[in-house]
This record gives structure tokens, sequence and C-alpha cells, in this order.
């Protein structure tokens, strides 16, 4: 099964080829200052399994130094990226960036102890629909 998936200003399209293994929200400090929120929704899929449709070329990464963690982003609008790590064999998909629905939901949450402090106030805070008035 074949899913879609591009970025905010539309330059980048791609595909990703058959099932994610892993769906893990990471609650990492590198994941956190990466989105600007509580956590990172990321999937997991073989590193063959991305086949970028367009914009390709305005795809930039970044690898932090010392460390396995990388991004890759739009280089126009900064949507976050399928990054294929190729060592390791695997693509990470961030869920947000793809535009259909994939039938499966996180199976974990990982890197707790880095968690936000104010995380845990969510489940509690009021709800909108939309932007509030």
């Amino acid at each position: 099964m074949a899913i879609k998936g591009s970025c905010l200003c539309g330059e980048v399209t791609f595909e990703i080829d058959g099932d994610f293994e892993n769906f893990f929200i990471c609650h990492c400090s590198y994941c956190r200052k990466d989105t600007g929120s509580a956590f990172a929704a990321n999937l997991f899929t073989s590193a063959g399994a991305l086949r970028w449709l367009s914009g390709q070329a305005r795809v930039a990464n970044f690898n932090l130094p010392s460390t396995r963690h990388a991004r890759s982003f739009c280089a126009a609008c900064g949507s976050a990226l399928p990054n294929v790590q190729i060592e390791a064999g695997f693509c990470v998909v961030p869920a947000g960036c793809l535009d259909e629905d994939i039938g499966i939901g996180p199976q974990a949450h990982i890197f707790t102890a880095s968690q936000a402090p104010w995380e845990g106030e969510l489940a509690s805070i009021k709800r909108y629909s939309g932007f509030p008035e």
C-alpha cells in the first residue's frame, strides 16, 4: 500500500510503499526542539520504502553532531519530512506530513523521562474545535 505525503507549501511530495513497522510518540529533548512541541509522532519503515515524487532538491537534512539524531525538512517552508537512516536501514516518517490515513495508531511513548514538565496537564485542559473566540 502506498501512502502519500507532502510539506506545508506543497513543494515536496513523496510516497511511502509498504507497512510501517513502528509508530512511536517520542518525548526526547531533541524531538521536542525539532517540533517546538511536547513530542514528535514518528513512524518507522524500511529505508527503501521512500520515493520522492517532487521537490527532492528542496529537502534539507540536519544531523546533530555526536548523536544519532537527524531530521529532514522542506527548505522552503520548514515542514518536517521523512529522513532516511542509511546505516541503520530505516526511514523515520513524521506522522504529520502524511496526507492520508494510515489506519494505525501509536504503539508507545518513548523517552518519557525527558518529557516536558507541563505535558501531564494536557488531558485536563479545555478543548476547542477551532481557534477560541
